[in-house]
């Protein structure tokens, strides 16, 4: 099978998102290809997937319609990993294949910063963006048709706000203008919004021993995708949605998965519980983050996203999940930002649409 996708970023959350699908895309007979990993930074999980020949483990394990799910599946979607530091040849011998069809990544919070130092010659750049930037331009400099672009960065409007920091660069540096029209046009973008929780890896499991790259997540997943026109459908998956439009998926994990989270935290603290799981099924604590969900939440989201109400129910059932200890002092890091985004729109539009106020969102925010 050739290697269609190229991957920067070789961190579990893809591993056992992205990568997985493709793997049992591929299973199913679709054949979308074998993926090439970039690690961009240091070169200890390119070496360790290596040596497994691109084949590791992804430890499914979590709650799905009340039951419990705990398997282990097996991924075999890489072929290989590439150190950006000591391979970029080879990174840019795949920039400039016929079979390359697709370019995935999932960088850090900060991975569309650029650096000051970066140049055109750089081989190969320290950024992200420019790393991204002189594969491109290796690709229509070989002569060869444009790529998907899938990002799957958290980021809203993710694949618009990439190729524009791009095409900066692409200015900075005087790069051909037929280059940068080709990257605009004949590459395609989608922006992306991506849903999974993805753990550390476990102290104890039988397969460690001959997998360090095993990965550990919940059986929820939704990979939403923006359609672009005129551009074929990278992967079929009962994961993927292929949608006009990503932001009502944002609003909707926003506003409740979010929200939910920040909606308990200081009374779940304040009741003297440290984890998520253990405040959901607080007597008390868990109907009122249902009341609050399905009375304040949902309701302002109706028509505005797809089926608000399954999702709380979804979201509830997650946050139950007996596998994940999610600490509440990780959900506090940067609250007050958070809420402004996550809950303060909420209690306004609540307000707005039916001209009473949302009693637990201004318990929490105040009337």
């Amino acid at each position: 099978m050739n290697e269609t996708v190229l991957q920067f970023g070789s961190g579990k959350f893809l591993r056992a998102f992205a990568d997985l699908f493709v793997h049992h895309a591929n299973q199913q007979g679709q054949n979308i290809g074998k993926i090439v990993i970039v690690q961009s930074t240091g070169g200890e999980r390119a070496n360790e997937l290596a040596k497994l020949g691109g084949k590791y483990h992804v430890v499914l394990r979590g709650l799905e319609n009340g039951q419990v799910v705990d398997r282990v599946e097996t991924c075999e979607s890489v072929s290989r990993a590439l150190a950006a530091n000591t391979q970029w040849d080879q990174v840019l011998e795949l920039a400039r294949s016929p079979h390359l069809k697709t370019i995935l990544s999932n960088t850090t919070e900060s991975g569309y910063d650029l650096n000051a130092a970066d140049t055109a010659n750089c081989a190969p750049p320290k950024s992200f963006p420019a790393k991204l930037l002189a594969v491109l331009r290796e690709r229509f400099k070989a002569g060869q048709p444009g790529v998907m672009i899938i990002p799957c960065e958290l980021r809203e409007n993710n694949a618009e706000l990439l190729r524009s920091i791009l095409v900066k660069i692409a200015h900075e540096w005087k790069l051909d203008a037929a280059f940068i029209t080709w990257m605009e046009k004949t590459c395609s973008w989608h922006n992306t919004l991506v849903d999974r929780i993805v753990t550390g890896t476990p102290d104890q499991h039988p397969l460690l021993a001959q997998d360090p790259m095993l990965a550990v997540c919940e059986p929820y997943a939704l990979f939403a995708i923006q359609e672009v026109p005129g551009v074929k459908r990278w992967i079929d998956h009962p994961a993927v949605i292929w949608t006009n439009d990503v932001l009502p998926f944002f609003l909707r994990k926003v506003r409740i998965l979010n929200g939910g989270h920040s909606g308990m935290v200081h009374k779940a603290i304040a009741k003297g519980y440290t984890i998520v799981r253990d405040s959901v099924n607080d007597k008390e604590l868990g109907p009122w983050l249902e009341k609050l969900l399905y009375t304040e939440i949902v309701p302002i989201l109706e028509g505005r996203c797809d089926d608000p109400k399954g999702f709380a129910g979804q979201v509830i059932e997650r946050f139950k999940n007996p596998f994940i200890d999610h600490k509440l002092t990780d959900i506090l890091v940067n609250h007050e930002n958070k809420i402004k985004v996550r809950l303060i729109p909420s209690q306004e539009e609540f307000v707005k649409k039916f001209g009473t106020r949302p009693a637990n969102l201004d318990e929490v925010l105040g009337g």
